[in-house]
């Protein structure tokens, strides 16, 4: 069985742990019943030994392959990642969607998207990333008597993503721990007020307000001072025509939304301002994970 999974941007500015989207940027994975239990990790990743000692797919895999089928069994695990780890990209919700709808498929049961995306909740336990690698598109997602209730749209084919990866992770503890332990009655306000309008903008195409809508009061100048060149990164963007600019996740990475026309300049322009991050110009994905 063969599976491609997504990355994707999360939080979107104030959609704090509920707005996401998909890129065309996949994690593959091979799964073939075998005598013996192996992996092999080739791309991001492929350097570090604790992903071949104690490998969340495999956990979750075992885990849920045991639960349906009732057996116990050797496989083996082949694994092309081109998702950077603690970036800000998904890349552990992208293992955990494809480690579950694996088992389901290996298992011989029918692999519901629905059914993927609640079972991902067991192990992320906010929706951002794992709804939008389920289902591609833009996703707005809540979770309801632990069960994930979303919406989706797709992305219009003349946007494209600019990502700027830098050198450096950010861990998603120490990301959070940065955040206020409260906020006051008009940060929430505002917050709430913008991300339901950026969720707006998505669903009626009014992409030119999008610099408006995500305005963020919560988290990003926090998480942001973690690494200041992001503010750099911000601001050469919006003044050359992004249509919004925002942390990526919990960072480290960056999403910029641009039109077509706009986003090979930007492009450029951070390309040049930052020659040690990756900045890739990247599709929208409005398919989720594939089995191929």
């Amino acid at each position: 069985m063969k599976i491609l999974v997504p990355a994707t941007s999360a939080n979107l500015g104030p959609g704090f742990d509920c707005l996401g989207l998909s890129l065309r940027y996949f994690n593959q994975t091979i799964v073939e019943k075998s005598k013996f239990f192996s992996i092999s990790v080739h791309g991001e990743g492929e350097n570090n030994i604790y992903l071949k000692k104690n490998n969340t797919f495999v956990n979750i895999f075992n885990e849920i392959y045991q639960r349906l089928s009732g057996k116990k069994e050797n496989f083996r695990f082949i694994f092309y990642n081109k998702i950077p780890l603690s970036r800000g990209m998904g890349s552990s919700s992208a293992v955990i969607v494809a480690a579950i709808a694996c088992a389901y498929g290996m298992s011989g049961f029918k692999i519901d998207k629905n059914t993927i995306l609640n079972e991902a909740l067991k192990f992320e336990n906010h929706p951002d990333n794992i709804a939008p690698a389920t289902l591609g598109g833009f996703v707005c997602s809540i979770v309801q008597n632990d069960k994930v209730l979303a919406i989706k749209k797709n992305i219009d084919k003349d946007l494209k993503a600019i990502i700027t990866i830098p050198n450096v992770p950010m861990n998603t503890q120490k990301s959070r721990s940065v955040l206020a332990k409260k906020i006051n009655f008009s940060e929430g306000v505002f917050n709430l007020c913008h991300s339901s309008f950026l969720t707006a903008c998505f669903l009626e195409k009014k992409y030119d307000l999008l610099k408006y809508a995500s305005l963020d009061k919560l988290h990003q100048e926090q998480r942001m001072k973690i690494l200041p060149d992001l503010f750099e990164v911000q601001k050469i963007s919006l003044q050359n025509n992004a249509l919004m600019s925002t942390l990526s996740g919990s960072g480290s990475s960056f999403f910029t939304l641009a039109y077509n026309d706009d986003a090979k300049n930007i492009q450029e322009k951070l390309k040049n301002k930052f020659g040690n991050f990756r900045v890739k110009l990247l599709d929208f994905d409005n398919e989720g994970f594939k089995i191929c």
